[in-house]
């Protein structure tokens, strides 16, 4: 059996919503929300949140949980290694903490992509719904190849469709799987170019030839990014 652990990357600074990780939702923050969640799969060994600041540690401990401090790092992925590359583990599933929405089935549709054992990276991709979210730069699109396979992710509407054929777009589902010896692999890379312009830290591993095996799932979360994201989130909260 494969040693699966859990990691949740969550720092206090963001721009565009600080302290996101402490933001109460319905009565709890939302780090104890991504981690009740989280929890609740029962392949892993451990859970584990990953932060640079004692506040979010002191509220994971208050709750039960495991948090562990972190150096500086440039993106949630080298935070998640800082966690975990004294710990005996094979697969690491990086969840974002800025996920209260996030499904046991979506986490098990990226844990079976290990079912492969050529699989060494995986993500989720789930098809948009919504023209809106085509348009929008903030919803990050993802092209695969016929084996699954990450060809781009970008901010931009992705393929360009030239001729109006009827097309099908993904989202990109923000929450990782990677061996271990893959981890410490990324981390030794540099911070790509591509990685810089678009900000999306998954371009690292493709840039430097590496492949990024992509899930389709069902299922859909609600990310938080600003503070009145936390609405929404409570709004679906209630429909559950």
């Amino acid at each position: 059996m494969k040693k699966i652990v859990a990691v949740i990357p969550a720092r206090y600074e963001s721009s565009r919503f600080p302290g996101k990780p402490l933001a109460v939702i319905t009565g709890k923050t939302m780090i104890h929300r991504v981690y009740e969640r989280v929890k609740c799969v029962e392949c892993f060994e451990q859970v584990i949140v990953a932060t640079d600041d004692d506040r979010i540690k002191d509220e994971v401990e208050s709750f039960g949980g495991i948090a562990v401090m972190t150096g500086e790092c440039t993106c949630g992925t080298e935070r998640v290694f800082e966690a975990v590359k004294n710990i005996d583990a094979d697969i690491i599933i990086n969840v974002q903490g800025d996920e209260p929405l996030i499904k046991k089935e979506m986490i098990m549709d990226l844990v079976n992509a290990f079912s492969d054992e050529s699989v060494y990276m995986a993500t989720l991709k789930k098809r948009i719904e919504l023209q809106r979210e085509i348009e929008a730069t903030n919803v990050v699109k993802v092209i695969t190849d016929c084996n699954d396979d990450a060809i781009y992710f970008s901010r931009y509407t992705i393929p360009f469709n030239r001729e109006n054929m009827k097309t099908t777009y993904y989202k990109h589902i923000g929450i990782y799987g990677y061996t271990k010896s893959f981890l410490e692999k990324y981390v030794s890379m540099p911070e790509s170019f591509l990685e810089r312009t678009e900000k999306l830290e998954q371009l690292r591993v493709l840039e430097n030839g590496y492949k990024i095996r992509v899930k389709e799932t069902q299922y859909e979360s609600v990310g938080v990014d600003l503070p009145e994201h936390i609405k929404i989130v409570e709004e679906e909260l209630a429909n559950e």
